[in-house]
């Protein structure tokens, strides 16, 4: 068969184009290499590879619904094409729908009987498809269900014979304030019984006295310490075994005299107190989400961000991202950075005290923050919103549901997600919803953007990401908005990654993903 001319020169042309989109994806510019992966397409549709390797694209910028779509069109092109099956296969796992990519596995090991990459992918796979299986049949249903806070008395944490002594809960809770700061970032000791205590008292009080209390129990010492203070610290130290209330004070005074503390964990989050000055009441925090998984430093982040709330209510706010849920944590590292510093007591915990976060934030009455975005429906009042039992796992559609996952889109109306859950919405989506409920701007968080923040939506709606450098391998840079009343004009500072320890992004996240990574 002889190919026309013009179809021989635009299969040249797409070929040149996708050399070219190549080259940007090893760049890690993930977008450029989308646009000219759809050139590409749009100069010859029926090449797999093409759909293929903008799947491949699409996954890197975490757009799995997009993922899914690209590598269903290429299987379609090219029912053979085993890659069009291994990136839906990906796709799906990152979604954690682990039964539709074993579907997919199992195709490209049919495909590609003897390839050891094929077959390694397979048998993750089915690992995660039994281990699921098995969590089903054992659950527990959730009117039988006990929370784990009820497992745990605080009160008795520290107070054995090898134990700090916090013998009430005022002293308890000053301090769990910024002890577990110290204990992660300054104590120079094995210390079994202090960190444990901390750790515990943190989340325990936030867990079981925001649930509404807990009754005794045991809590069992498992995991020993050993942390290191670095050579630069002059700071307040821990004498013996006690943390005592002065000590934290002490400690706090070094922080603002000294304005530094170890960077050795959550390098940014301390970056962004050196820039922008520890909370306070005078100088509140809202943090939007997605504060744990794919680094390696989740917890140390969100024990320091549970701390100030202890010690200072009004002074941090904390909205729920979409990966503050059992299923992302699952896959992303979370799960397994806690069970691996602390124990599975504590996965449990986190993933409570995770359904007691807000879902959305109300500043003057006039900005309105979430983490993800707007809703499938017109309507929706900011009473609907309060309306919500949030006191449980995300659902997978729903009102709650798009308020953690769902993203704006550059066109009126509304799309499908290209995240495969929540949708895409539209300035006329944002203008509605802001008119309905007397509200000027939209802030959201939720994508890695290049700046750190782009304004989209006719001014009326602002992402900012704080996260720079994502997954050490973006380049992008962070940002945080500041409001100052009365005119709450948003005030955009950007800020680039600084050093970390050579601990890898998702050290603690399942195998299989790492595999995909």
């Amino acid at each position: 068969m002889v190919m026309p001319s013009m179809e021989i020169e635009n299969s040249s042309q797409a070929e040149e184009i996708k050399l070219q989109a190549n080259e940007a994806f090893k760049a890690h510019k993930y977008s450029q290499a989308i646009d000219l992966y759809t050139r590409a397409i749009e100069l010859h549709s029926q090449n797999a590879v093409y759909w293929a390797n903008r799947a491949f694209a699409h996954t890197k910028l975490e757009e799995y619904g997009s993922a899914i779509q690209d590598a269903s069109k290429a299987i379609e092109v090219d029912l053979k094409y085993s890659k069009g099956y291994y990136r839906r296969g990906a796709a799906y796992l990152a979604m954690g729908k682990f039964k539709e990519a074993l579907k997919d596995f199992q195709q490209v090991k049919k495909i590609c009987p003897n390839d050891p990459d094929a077959t390694k992918k397979l048998k993750e796979c089915e690992k995660a498809v039994m281990k699921l299986k098995f969590e089903e049949a054992i659950a527990v249903p959730n009117s039988e269900r006990r929370s784990v806070a009820d497992s745990i008395d605080f009160r008795s944490i520290g107070t054995g014979p090898d134990s700090s002594s916090l013998t009430t809960l005022v002293t308890a809770l000053a301090a769990a304030a910024v002890a577990m700061v110290v204990v992660m970032l300054v104590v120079g000791i094995a210390a079994t019984a202090v960190a444990t205590t901390v750790v515990a008292v943190v989340v325990v009080v936030i867990g079981a006295c925001w649930w509404g209390g807990c009754t005794s129990g045991v809590f069992s010492k498992s995991h020993t310490v050993n942390l290191d203070v670095e050579p630069q610290y002059s700071g307040a130290r821990i004498e013996g075994d006690v943390v005592t209330l002065d000590f934290v004070k002490r400690m706090l005074d070094d922080f603002k005299n000294q304005k530094c503390l170890h960077k050795r964990y959550f390098y940014d989050l301390l970056n962004i107190f050196d820039l922008n000055g520890l909370p306070s009441e005078e100088n509140p925090y809202l943090f939007n989400g997605d504060f744990v998984d794919r680094g390696s430093f989740s917890l140390e982040v969100i024990l320091t961000l549970f701390a100030f709330k202890c010690m200072s209510p009004s002074a941090i706010y904390l909205s729920r991202g979409n990966h503050e849920s059992k299923s992302m944590n699952k896959i992303y590292g979370f799960e397994g950075e806690v069970r691996s510093k602390l124990s599975e007591t504590f996965v449990e915990l986190f993933a409570e005290v995770f359904c007691c976060l807000p879902l959305a934030h109300v500043i003057n009455e006039k900005i309105f923050v979430v983490h993800g975005g707007l809703f499938s429906v017109d309507g929706v009042k900011l009473s609907d919103i309060r309306a919500i039992d949030r006191f449980c796992e995300p659902p997978e559609e729903g009102l709650m549901c798009e308020l953690l996952w769902s993203d704006p889109q550059p066109y009126p109306g509304r799309g499908p997600s290209k995240r495969g859950v929540g949708l895409s919405f539209g300035v006329d989506v944002t203008k509605r919803f802001l008119q309905e409920n007397n509200l000027d701007l939209v802030v959201r968080s939720h994508e890695v953007k290049d700046e750190g923040y782009e304004i989209e939506h006719d001014g009326k709606l602002i992402t900012v990401f704080s996260a720079p450098n994502y997954c050490d391998q973006m380049g992008n840079k962070g940002a945080f908005i500041r409001f100052e009343a009365p005119d709450l004009k948003p005030n955009i500072v950007t800020f680039s990654a600084v050093p970390h320890p050579d601990v890898k992004p998702m050290a603690y996240a399942n195998n299989f993903l790492r595999m995909f990574s």
